[in-house]
Order: C-alpha cells, then sequence, then structure tokens
C-alpha cells in the first residue's frame, strides 16, 4: 500500500501542534494585558466635555469645594454633577462674556443643564454608595487622585473587581479622619492611628459579594 503523507507531514503535525499551544497562551496573555489597558478600564482616558473645565484652576487655583459641584457626594449614593446654576452663580459676574463659555450660558438661557459627560461610568451590576465612603474616613482623592492637579479630568482609577477588593481587603491605612476626606494632598498629622478610626468608623474589610452585587 503507498505511504498516503510524505515524511514532512510528521514535521508539519508538530509544529502545528506547537503553534497552536502558542496561540491559545498568546490569547490569553493579551486577554489578561488589554482588560488591564487604558482602552478597556478607561484609566487616563479624557472624555471632551461641552466646556474644558480646570480642576487646576477651580480647585487648586480657587480652592473651591468638592461639595459646590458635586452635592450629592456626601450624603447620596451619586456624587451628582454641577447644575448650569451652580456654574452660573460665579460666571454671571466672572468671565461672563468669555467665548468659552458660551455652552453654559446657552444652557441657562435655555432653562435646561449642561450636557457634561461622564469620567466614571461604573458597571451597573455594581453598586457604590459615595456617601457611606466619605464617611467612613475613605477620601475623594484615593478613588479619584489629585483632581486638583487635573487641567481637564480624566479617569484616575480603573474601577476593576481587582481594584476595589484590594481597598475592601485591607482599608485601614487608606482612611482619614470624615472632616478630612475633601482634602487634596492631606498628610497625616503626628500620632495619628488609622487602627482608633477604624475602630471607632466601624470599618472593617468587607469581601462579601451581596457588599457590592445587589
Amino acid at each position: 500500500m503507498p505511504q498516503l503523507f510524505a515524511p514532512s507531514a510528521n514535521t508539519l503535525a508538530r509544529a502545528s501542534v506547537v503553534g497552536l499551544a502558542l496561540l491559545i497562551v498568546g490569547g490569553a496573555i493579551g486577554g489578561y494585558v488589554f482588560t488591564r489597558s487604558s482602552w478597556a478600564t478607561g484609566v487616563a482616558q479624557v472624555p471632551t466635555q461641552p466646556v474644558p473645565f480646570s480642576h487646576v484652576h477651580h480647585v487648586g487655583g480657587i480652592g473651591l469645594d468638592c461639595r459646590l459641584c458635586h452635592a450629592h457626594a456626601q450624603d447620596g449614593p451619586v456624587a451628582g454633577l454641577p447644575s448650569v446654576d451652580v456654574c452660573m452663580t460665579c460666571h454671571r459676574e466672572v468671565w461672563a462674556d468669555a467665548d468659552l463659555l458660551e455652552p453654559v450660558r446657552a444652557a441657562w438661557r435655555e432653562g435646561r443643564e449642561v450636557e457634561w459627560q461622564r469620567v466614571y461610568d461604573l458597571a451597573d451590576y455594581a453598586y457604590f454608595h459615595h456617601g457611606i465612603h466619605l464617611a467612613k474616613g475613605v477620601a475623594c482623592e484615593q478613588c479619584h487622585g489629585r483632581i486638583d492637579r487635573m487641567p481637564l479630568t480624566g479617569q484616575h482609577a480603573p474601577l476593576t473587581m481587582e481594584w476595589c477588593l484590594d481597598c475592601h481587603r485591607d482599608p485601614i491605612d487608606r482612611l482619614r479622619p470624615p472632616a478630612d476626606v475633601w482634602q487634596m494632598g492631606w498628610v497625616a498629622p503626628d500620632g495619628f492611628d488609622p487602627h482608633a478610626l477604624a475602630a471607632e468608623l466601624g470599618v472593617r474589610a468587607e469581601t462579601d459579594c451581596t457588599v457590592c452585587h445587589r
């Protein structure tokens, strides 16, 4: 009976097996890298806004408190976006005719809100409450970074499950007095004991699935 396959078929078969294995491993590594890249997590991405709002100027320069624009952060699940009335409280007098602020003035004249684009968009299957984190001493900059140094606002944290769990497993060293959660660049004073603060605030590790997935 004549031979059906040439001797080179053995080499081709081995190469195919090795190639398939490399493809599977490469695909797994590529997928792992991609899910942690800024393309997937949104880190450092800066959405285009109707007005190029500068936190460097408003927070770092003027010293505005986060709560002025994000009025629901202290008590509510969602921080909220600044209303057009908040913007115009100042800008009826300051830079009142600046071309840059025309989208804000137009919204105010027309009785509508400025269409700000979300910077952070947590998945619908995950529950997050701003108020409880702030009440337990987790500062704004813990998740949002040094917002006072951002001329244009981009995403600081990846919002991955791994990132959230890192804090939920060991929150103690990330805490500060609730009165200081709004302060940028906070430095713990001499004698500060985060363990004592955690005990006072009732903070403990929380890794039960139902904490975030309800």
